[in-house]
């Protein structure tokens, strides 16, 4: 099979398989490892150079280390810092420390039993960050305690590449030395202080494509340099990203390079699942499901009284540690460069890559087990006893809307009750010395032990749609004279909360997404009172569009008209404007003052 045939394998491969798993909730990584699986077991591949294909893919985690490089901040260590480097450390050293252990015991020699200990011991960043991502639990403490651990199992992979570097049987004596050392050392400092200004110089010529070469040159070049000093190409291009990850220039090395790093990563971890040996599951599928489980409970056993430890609720350390508990894909990149140095032996890092691949393979079902026991935990406590104390307002939901409109009425020294669903960020706020209360504001009970009827005014500042409406159909049976004013997260949001006579209705993203685009016309050059007319006409002819759709909104084709045409008025609107030269700014101004009506129509 030629390159360009295999090529085109690889890549349908990819793009077959990979948006199928995804479908099913696997992580893009397990995609391509089952489509590394499955090319692995076609015969004109099977003949393939697997373990040469796995190292030029190594490229990949080159410039993945690169993007973490970039990533590490000092500000953004400096906020994290006792996630990053207490919990993060404490997870690492412990779980590397009890799993060589293990190991031991189970006659796996010292070298190679410390190797697995450290490889595994490492989450999997890109498996975890998604589903937090999907699931919108980055911000929760389990996230960021998460996220904090992650990163700083990302930058330990470095030292551990650099040790199986040093330790190995083909170690780098022939190529190691002082002199090499040194003058790796002055390129670093001299690159310290040349990089931006070559960046600069190279972006200044405001040609894309010299800017991507940059780019990649600095990427590969400190790959190279490290290589010929004896050193981890990934170290190389880690500090590489550390240099700039302060520069302006950071978001389009992040962008330059990210095309990349996804594809060769990708390419990888295909590599990794054509060398994963299946015959090993079929001739002992207890014994390696035996390893993927101990695995998992060592792991969530050890971060679990870390986390408590750490300051988390039983509650989320108890995610924390389920969410963190399988392998990772650094341990493919340690595994295979242990192998390649003499540290472990083919067969075993064939039976701890599998170990692995199932393990991340098991974490979506383990984290769903534990949030449904934790449901049920909840769903047992109790809501709070709320004192009666009659306040003119009472907010359901304090998450970022609600928390917002608490401040200004304290600021004003308005009582208010917040009520919020949420009990575990009920007691992540009130750390920071906020009155709340758990309770469902969708319960007339609760509605009433708020003192509803005898408030003057009730803000819904919840963000899911159903509660949402829930609580305002609730509201209105309990007290139906209550003003109630509430936030949509879109425009059929907005229209069913309409529907119900909530009084006032505001768009999360409206005001600021009208802001941003006034900004914007200024900087195309319009005078600052046109731009702020034309965003103005913009939002009066948007109400006057919403009044009309709430009319039709339920008929699908009605409603899809009505926003048709309302966009097409909108654009002869301002065409009109462009057409009349001699109508200046302070004349419309004016004129729209006096007629408002004139202005939309």
């Amino acid at each position: 099979m030629g390159i360009l045939t295999a090529t085109l394998v690889f890549l349908t491969a990819a793009i077959v398989i990979v948006p199928i798993c995804k479908r099913l909730g696997m992580s893009s990584v397990l995609g391509y490892l089952v489509a590394g699986l499955f090319l692995g077991q076609l015969e004109p591949l099977a003949q393939w150079d697997a373990e040469g294909l796995l190292h030029f893919a190594e490229i990949g985690v080159v410039f993945l280390l690169f993007v973490i490089g970039l990533e590490l901040q000092p500000r953004r260590l400096w906020v994290m810092r006792r996630l990053v480097f207490g919990l993060g450390s404490a997870q690492v050293l412990a779980t590397t420390v009890v799993t060589t252990a293990i190991l031991m015991l189970l006659g796996i020699e010292q070298a190679s039993a410390l190797l697995l200990g450290f490889s595994l011991a490492l989450s999997s960043t890109a498996f975890v960050l998604q589903m937090l991502g999907e699931s919108k639990r980055l911000h929760h403490p389990h996230g960021r305690a998460a996220f904090g651990t992650l990163l700083l199992q990302d930058v330990a992979v470095i030292p551990g590449l650099l040790a199986i570097a040093l330790l190995g049987s083909s170690a780098v004596s022939h190529s190691l030395s002082w002199q090499g050392l040194a003058l790796l050392v002055a390129g670093c400092a001299a690159a310290r202080f040349l990089l931006r200004p070559v960046l600069r110089f190279i972006a200044a010529t405001k040609v894309q494509e010299l800017f991507t070469a940059a780019a990649l040159t600095l990427v590969m070049g400190a790959a190279v340099a490290f290589q010929a000093a004896g050193l981890s190409m990934g170290l190389g291009a880690f500090l590489a990203g550390m240099m700039v990850a302060d520069s302006e220039y950071r978001h389009q090395l992040e962008a330059d390079v990210n095309p990349f790093k996804g594809l060769l990563l990708g390419l990888f971890f295909m590599a990794v699942g054509m060398t994963v040996d299946l015959s090993l599951l079929a001739s002992a599928p207890l014994t390696i499901g035996a390893l993927t489980l101990g695995l998992m409970a060592v792991k969530a056993a050890v971060l679990y009284p870390l986390a408590r430890l750490h300051g988390l609720q039983r509650s989320e350390a108890t995610r924390t540690a389920l969410v963190l508990a399988q392998g990772g894909e650094f341990a493919f990149v340690l595994l295979t460069a242990g192998v390649s140095a003499g540290l472990m032996a083919d067969g075993l890092a064939d039976q701890a890559v599998l170990v692995v691949s199932l393990s991340m393979a098991l974490t979506p079902l383990l984290v769903a087990f534990g949030d449904q026991r934790l449901r049920e935990d909840v769903d047992s406590r109790p809501f709070d006893a709320i004192d009666q104390n009659q306040p003119p307002v009472v907010i359901a939901g304090f998450g970022r809307v609600g928390q917002i409109v608490a401040r200004v009425l304290a600021m004003r020294h308005i009582p208010f009750t917040a009520l919020e669903i949420n009990p575990h960020h009920v007691d992540f706020v009130r750390q920071y010395g906020n009155k709340i209360y758990y309770g469902d504001a969708a319960q007339p009970e609760v509605l009433r032990a708020a003192d509803v009827a005898m408030a003057r005014a009730i803000v819904v500042a919840v963000g899911d749609i159903e509660y949402s409406l829930a609580i305002v159909d609730q509201v209105r049976r309990v007290c139906p004279g209550i003003i109630i004013l509430a936030r949509a997260t879109n425009r059929h949001h907005e229209l069913w909360l309409r529907e119900r006579g909530v009084d006032f209705v505001l768009r999360d993203t409206l005001y600021s997404s009208l802001r941003l685009a006034q900004d914007l016309l200024q900087r195309l050059g319009m005078p600052e009172e046109e731009a702020a007319e034309s965003v103005r006409r913009f939002r009066q002819h948007d109400a006057r569009t919403l009044e009309r759709q709430a009319l039709v909104w339920r008929d699908a084709e009605a409603y899809r008209r009505t926003t048709i045409d309302a966009s097409e008025a909108l654009k002869q609107l301002f065409a009109e404007d462009a057409r009349s030269g001699h109508d200046t700014t302070d004349e419309r101004a004016t004129r729209t003052r006096e007629r408002p009506d004139e202005a939309t129509e």
